[in-house]
């Protein structure tokens, strides 16, 4: 059962990583990569280390939609795990940001009544970075307040002008940039997300890791100098945030070809999913089109050096390998997403197939010409983040069960 965090059956399906060309990340990203010891664990520093380096990217923005709203980089992102389950490696990540923040504020404690957040963030103009791996810390806190925290960080997801009203006076935070990473239980992920329908649910990023890991060996022992590597990119991230702040607000852009490429997707891949997880699944699916984008201007700025930014005074334009790595990972968060979805509404889940490789392989199958080569699979594939073994074990097994006749070596047809 999906609901089953203590078990690592179906964790296979939910991989980011692996999917991912790793000579096409950053050289950053690498480095963070290279602290895991699972790929449990890589996915988790992945998101931490997005989540992370999304609150060091100030003034770079990009415009998306019919009214060219600005988005800024900031990502907020939840890691459900079971204990045990690896989840403290996120605090890795971490350690970047208070490379930057030892001279520039940024970070807000989760241990924060409403009140003192809203402070914390307005001293640091609207801009910060909250980071808290005990997820009961933000639960005990958020116990009487929790409608009011998750429409202030759904505010901010959106940039949204964040107001209050108190007996001293009225202020009002007018465009919010806030990056988060939490890891907590459902219990405490539900808390602050209450149900499919909650506006926030859709804006939240979402990694479940279903499974526990054996005790590690290789903890006991020294891992070298590996413990220096965050505060080493902490350091490289501070001079691009220095940068970037002195140079005042900067324009991001996919390319033409990028945007058309995005588009495809929510019309196919993406419109898949609502059709089996319904129509409370379509805000879900239509955001995460912007987190992408989002995901993919904070790979590209961990790329940025700081005399490129003082110096060029067009918009940065997104890197193909960039903009494949963002659609990949939203491809497959959005697979977490629908595993929380089903974790929330538990009532509805008899009513709510599994969303499987099965299911991937059946859109696949139905996406592919009547006659297609092994390399357009594969290729196609991989712009879905299925990798190149996994498809070709399932063109074995459509010819196995008659679905496909070899026409010649790598050539197949469909069966009529």
């Amino acid at each position: 059962m999906l609901t089953n965090l203590n078990s690592k059956e179906g964790q296979e399906d939910l991989r980011i990583v692996e999917h991912l060309d790793m000579q096409k990340l950053p050289e950053s990203v690498q480095q963070m990569l290279s602290l895991a010891s699972t790929p449990e664990e890589q996915d988790i520093i992945l998101m931490a280390t997005l989540a992370a380096a999304s609150a060091c990217v100030p003034n770079l923005y990009f415009r998306y939609g019919p009214t060219g709203k600005k988005y800024y980089a900031n990502l907020q992102c939840f890691i459900l795990a079971a204990a045990a389950s690896g989840k403290g490696i996120a605090n890795q990540a971490l350690e970047m940001v208070r490379v930057i923040d030892e001279q520039y504020p940024l970070l807000i404690a989760g241990d924060s009544t409403l009140a003192a957040f809203y402070k914390a963030l307005e001293e640091r103009g609207g801009c910060g970075y909250l980071h808290e791996s005990e997820g009961s810390v933000i639960t005990d806190i958020w116990k009487t307040s929790t409608a009011n925290y998750n429409t202030t960080l759904r505010k901010a997801a959106e940039h949204e002008p964040i107001s209050r009203n108190r007996v001293k006076g009225a202020s009002e935070i007018k465009n919010p940039r806030l990056s988060m990473l939490l890891t907590g239980t459902f219990g405490q992920y539900k808390a602050l997300v209450p149900s499919v329908e909650n506006g926030y649910f859709s804006r939240l990023l979402t990694v479940v890791i279903k499974g526990t890991n054996p005790f590690d060996k290789r903890y006991v022992s020294s891992r070298g100098g590996q413990s220096a590597v965050p505060r080493i990119i902490g350091q490289k991230l501070l001079r691009t945030y220095e940068a970037l702040m002195n140079a005042g607000e900067r324009e991001w852009s996919l390319t033409d070809a990028q945007k058309e490429r995005l588009g495809e997707h929510l019309e196919t891949e993406y419109g898949t999913l609502i059709g089996l997880l319904g129509d409370n699944f379509h805000s879900a699916v239509i955001r995460m089109a912007v987190q992408i984008e989002r995901m993919a201007m904070v790979l590209s700025a961990t790329r940025l050096e700081p005399s490129v930014i003082s110096h060029q005074y067009s918009a940065f334009l997104c890197s193909d390998a960039d903009y494949q790595t963002a659609e990949i990972i939203g491809n497959r968060l959005l697979l977490h997403l629908a595993t929380a979805y089903r974790l929330i509404d538990g009532d509805a889940q008899s009513l709510i197939p599994d969303i499987k490789p099965l299911d991937q392989r059946k859109v696949l199958f139905e996406q592919m010409k009547s006659e297609y080569k092994l390399q357009e699979l594969i290729s196609e594939a991989k712009s879905q983040g299925i990798s190149r073994a996994t498809v070709i074990r399932w063109n074995d097994a459509w010819q196995e069960q008659g679905m496909v006749s070899k026409i010649e070596y790598g050539h197949y047809r469909k069966a009529c």
